[in-house]
């Protein structure tokens, strides 16, 4: 079969790299479509893949997105793909308004968290519920990749059929042989020897809430406590100046975008994952990989992922005294840190990269 592969953004396409590759391996061509505003992996360029910019903008309410959606129909008139399979909201509506008129193509669509959830605001149902439900007809396959989702869609969309895959998939194998010198990354990163050390992964927006994790740290006022955020992000300025105001200047670290994270994960004694929404978040997956406990926010993809006071505490996002109640415990009983961190390393087997492969292969 001859594949497209479409995202809004060029960022999103490294999370697909082993599932392209798995369908190389089947025989298929594959080729990509989204705004290259950044380079696409090399590795998928290398395996003979051909990239095609066309120019989504994240807001669906760009005029862009109108030049981007008569640039990809002519892509696919003049390809003669079998499959488009579409990833992220914006590029897929515009995907499936533009294949519905070409009845050879196959389109599968992979929702990595709808819009629309149990306790979101109200001008999300009103946006894109409407938009989702009406396109669901021009899609054969609407995988969903937690729960809450696929429940949703398998009762009120009109999708030819309606699959659950868990995620993007992670290599735990991976995870676990990572080698990691603690003392060098603890030198490296300027943390005591004794400190107990808190992680979080996101960009620094307003959804991924590292504000109210802050929050705790001042309210805990324990200076053993660190804090580390991987990722960068417009409300960095917002954040420093939120820690120096607080005074946790030398508790808290913002280290932007890190090529190790895996390591970091090693380091540290606890993940904290405070998000308004996810799908299903990898980097949470990657810290249950490594074996931390953790306090994440009670919303949906967490709950698929954390099972409360089994591998961590789900806490609601905006509840400080929660946070703090929860992080409390975990840090004063080394028992619990074992027991949650073991709960979550044999949990995500589930969510093994091999798993995922399997059940996308036969969906193909």
């Amino acid at each position: 079969m001859k594949i497209l592969y479409v995202t809004t953004v060029s960022d999103t396409m490294g999370f697909f790299i082993p599932h392209i590759k798995m369908l190389l391996e089947e025989g298929h061509s594959v080729d990509m479509a989204c705004n290259i505003g950044k380079p696409i992996p090399r590795e998928l360029l290398n395996m003979g893949c051909k990239a095609y910019n066309i120019e989504f903008q994240r807001s669906p309410f760009k005029a862009k997105n109108l030049k981007a959606y008569k640039k990809l129909k002519r892509l696919l008139q003049e390809n003669d793909y079998d499959v488009v399979h579409t990833h992220t909201p914006v590029a897929s509506v515009f995907t499936r308004f533009a294949c519905k008129s070409i009845k050879k193509i196959k389109v599968i669509y992979t929702a990595h968290g709808f819009h629309f959830y149990k306790g979101a605001p109200i001008e999300n149902w009103l946006i894109y519920f409407p938009v989702e439900k009406w396109l669901s007809r021009y899609t054969d396959v609407l995988i969903t990749i937690n729960n809450e989702d696929y429940t949703r869609a398998t009762k009120l969309f009109n999708a030819g059929k309606v699959e659950y895959i868990p995620g993007v998939g992670i290599d735990t194998k991976k995870i676990v042989e990572v080698v990691n010198n603690e003392v060098a990354k603890r030198n490296e990163l300027g943390i005591p020897k004794d400190a107990f050390i808190i992680l979080s992964i996101g960009e620094l927006n307003k959804n991924k809430n590292h504000e109210t994790v802050i929050k705790t740290l001042a309210q805990l006022n324990n200076n053993k406590i660190y804090y580390l955020i991987c990722g960068q992000g417009p409300l960095k300025s917002y954040l420093c100046n939120l820690i120096k105001r607080l005074g946790l200047e030398d508790q808290i670290k913002l280290l932007g975008f890190r090529q190790d994270i895996a390591e970091i994960c090693m380091l540290s004694d606890l993940f904290v994952f405070p998000s308004y929404r996810e799908g299903l978040s990898v980097a949470l997956m990657e810290a249950m990989s490594c074996g931390l406990p953790v306090v994440c926010s009670n919303i949906r993809g967490n709950t698929d992922l954390i099972e409360n006071k089994k591998g961590g505490y789900l806490v609601e996002p905006t509840d400080i005294n929660g946070f703090a109640k929860s992080i409390g415990q975990i840090i004063q009983r080394n028992d619990l840190r074992k027991s949650f961190g073991f709960y979550n390393k044999e949990t995500i087997e589930f969510y093994d990269m091999k798993n995922v492969l399997n059940q996308l292969r036969k969906i193909y």
